[in-house]
């Protein structure tokens, strides 16, 4: 567990069948090292990046480091297709400037870049930032600057068209669950929910992960504990601030449908969603990739399907705390971030295939497990992105050529995966 959430993971000694899956042999991937973090004196380039990249026209990535920088509280950067890497901003930890970014940027059409960082701020919780192309940072809004707004962001943001942003905070709020806040261009911030509001915290609580948006404004999300049996919960929040569980995880004997969702969701045209947990599946505690389904009938409750339960193997490794992305086919991709001491402890990226069938298994392909002995990098935490080639690009938390000043797991790379 990270972040320093006081959560306990707990093995599980029950199995469940779920929907088979065919494992497929890996194929010819390559992948690349684009960056090693901690290649410059002092760790002024960051170390330790969390969060996943967005990439812009030109094929420049840009992402966040959670620490190095010129003041060790982390930094935003710019990678060239080339692999020229620069800090646009060093987080100062200061009342007007942030501290240790966890999660990766949002970019507007003007390049602008927006993020949260969980420490920093005002109030010393976390803060929402712009950084310009030209490197110039903005704190946009510091949390806990008035009671019950939430704080510690570890999400990113995401942008309606009126460039409102909506994020979440994994503490703080009305009853110390969390929240999903709006921020409007001017900076003013609305909680539009506060966590833990009902018995139990049966409506969720903690949200780690950011948040989608569909055409009339719903907003939807996990949380990684609440929910009726509180191992984690999908959520909808309309845009009246109503908030519905449309599932909750370890519904299912031995927890064999997953919990502890860290990672957000993605929509498809069929308004399916799809995501990963980081434990549970029918492998005692490895995660899932799972598939959430709307009702059929007005008022039917979702069926939530297990994709791919982790094993702890060599070419799969477990505790996705990553989600996934989808290209045109249909094909989900994603990383798990560790795997057993003995073989693969690093995680590995993977593609997942829906069946040719309808009914059919979902074929699991891995694409790469990582190695230290490589230098290749070590846990992948962010989500990957995949460009119209099929590239996937990504971040990993260590690893890499530099270990001077980063610990005993070197400091972390960008990479890219390509078929």
């Amino acid at each position: 567990m990270h972040g320093g959430l006081r959560l306990t993971i707990l093995a599980l000694t029950m199995f469940a069948a779920l929907l088979p899956i065919a494992l497929q042999p890996a194929q010819a991937q390559t992948e690349n090292v684009l960056y090693s973090f901690c290649s410059q004196s002092g760790c002024n380039d960051g170390y330790h990046p969390y969060g996943g990249l967005v990439r812009d026209k030109k094929g420049n990535l840009y992402g966040t480091t959670y620490n190095g920088g010129e003041y060790g509280l982390g930094t935003v950067f710019k990678l060239t297709p080339a692999g020229e890497e620069t800090v646009l901003h060093s987080f100062a930890g200061t009342p007007d400037d942030g501290a240790e970014p966890y999660a990766g940027l949002l970019m507007d059409k003007e390049g602008n870049l927006y993020g949260t960082t969980i420490n920093g701020g005002a109030s010393g919780i976390g803060a929402v930032f712009e950084v310009t192309s030209a490197g110039l940072e903005t704190v946009l809004y510091s949390f806990g600057y008035r009671t019950g707004d939430g704080g510690n962001p570890y999400a990113g943001l995401i942008m309606d068209t009126a460039s409102n942003l909506y994020g979440t905070t994994t503490f703080g709020g009305a009853n110390g669950g969390g929240t999903v806040f709006k921020l409007t261009p001017t900076g003013g911030e609305t909680v539009l929910y506060n966590f833990c509001s009902r018995s139990g915290c049966s409506d969720g609580e903690y949200p780690y992960a950011g948040l989608i948006m569909d055409k009339k404004g719903n907003l939807y999300g996990t949380t990684i504990n609440g929910g009726a049996n509180d191992q984690g919960a999908v959520f909808k929040l309309t845009p009246s601030g109503t908030e519905t569980v449309l599932y909750s995880f370890c519904s299912q004997s031995g927890c064999s449908d997953g919990k502890y969702p860290y990672a957000g969701l993605i929509m498809d045209k069929e308004g399916n969603f799809y995501g990963t947990t980081a434990n549970g599946g029918a492998n005692y505690y490895f995660g899932t990739v799972f598939k959430l389904a709307p009702p059929a009938k007005k008022g039917g409750a979702w069926t939530e399907t297990v994709l791919y339960s982790f094993s702890n193997g060599y070419t799969d490794g477990s505790e996705p705390y990553a989600g996934v992305v989808m290209d045109k086919k249909g094909n989900l991709y994603g990383a798990s971030s560790s795997g057993p001491g003995n073989d693969n402890d690093y995680g590995a990226a993977f593609e997942l295939s829906p069946p040719e069938e309808k009914g059919g298994a979902w074929t699991f392909t891995p694409l790469h497990a990582f190695d230290s002995g490589n230098e290749d990098g070590l846990n992948p935490y962010g989500t990957l992105i995949l460009d119209t080639k099929g590239n996937l690009y990504g971040t990993t938390y260590a690893g890499g050529a530099n270990s001077s000043g980063c610990g005993a797991y070197s400091c972390g790379t960008v990479f890219k995966v390509t078929p």
